[in-house]
């Protein structure tokens, strides 16, 4: 049998961090990162990554485990996290999964959604329009999965578009088939979800940004590009990193810089919650400490 686990889920900045720490703490837990972006070496301030504090305090997983020119997927995101939560159920400890990637949490509940195989020919003409040219036409054919997919990733663009042109439907109606209403899930799970209310989570969004900020996160991006790690890596497109390595290329001046990671991270933060909204298995929480975690730990013992 598959072991329980607790999956927590919401926007940046709603406190995800805090309630996995607090859980597993009370259960003797062990944290899996859901995170895209935490995977990355040398990508700590910008993405949130738990500091050495905080691993101190619950052993984490997935974190660091490729470069920034690595290619990450949702496919190789489910092997690596079956792999930590059975590790994790062998040496009777419970699970915490935990992130924001709204399609890793998805494809580890309910598996992969493969749709058509890839199509070089139709791959190599959409890459010939240019982002701004596929955002359009995305925004056209499939405004749902435009709204979850982030405007800067051409290759979730570019597959979103190739679904569409091989099958004569949306992606999004292809993943709305793919969902909790209507497939087992791999794991029996319980879903908590963290969503402030809209100003109080900008305004956390706003801090985070300006904390990041002085942790040095501009040193951080630095010592990326002196590494060679840049732009168009999919990894140096991620919010934070795309603007700064911006700036410091002259596109943009610092201080707009900064209001773009603002701005891109609110708007991200609305997509994390869109992703999950009909979902009914997930209960809400408007904070951590909004969360009783008596019954969950309870619920997670062996």
């Amino acid at each position: 049998m598959p072991p329980r686990i607790i999956v927590i889920v919401g926007p940046t900045g709603a406190g995800k961090t805090r309630l996995s720490l607090l859980l597993a703490e009370r259960a003797g837990g062990e944290v899996v990162s859901a995170d895209s972006q935490q995977v990355y070496t040398g990508m700590d301030i910008g993405t949130g990554k738990v500091t050495a504090d905080e691993r101190a305090r619950a052993p984490h997983h997935l974190l660091d485990i490729l470069r920034p020119d690595e290619e990450m997927t949702a496919q190789r995101f489910v092997e690596l996290a079956d792999r930590a939560i059975e590790d994790i159920a062998a040496r009777n400890r419970t699970v915490i999964v935990c992130g924001g990637t709204g399609l890793y949490v998805r494809s580890l509940l309910l598996g992969l959604f493969a749709g058509p195989p890839a199509d070089p020919e139709v791959r190599a003409e959409l890459s010939k329009l240019g982002l701004a040219a596929l955002r359009e036409e995305l925004e056209r054919v499939d405004p749902q999965a435009a709204a979850k997919i982030e405007r800067n990733d051409e290759k979730r663009t570019i597959r979103a578009l190739e679904v569409y042109r091989l099958t004569g439907e949306p992606m999004s109606a292809h993943q709305a088939r793919h969902d909790h209403k209507t497939l087992p899930r791999r794991y029996e799970a319980q879903l908590v979800g963290l969503a402030p209310e809209r100003e109080a989570l900008y305004r956390n969004i706003d801090a985070r940004v300006d904390q990041m900020l002085a942790d040095g996160l501009e040193d951080e991006v630095t010592a990326l590009r002196a590494a060679g790690y840049l732009p168009p890596l999919r990894s140096q497109q991620a919010i934070g990193y795309a603007e700064l390595h911006d700036a410091a290329a002259g596109v943009v001046e610092r201080a707009r810089a900064i209001e773009l990671i603002k701005r891109n991270s609110r708007h991200y933060a609305r997509r994390q919650l869109s992703w999950y909204r009909g979902d009914a298995t997930i209960t809400w929480h408007a904070s951590a400490d909004a969360v009783d975690l008596d019954p969950l730990a309870a619920w997670l013992a062996p």
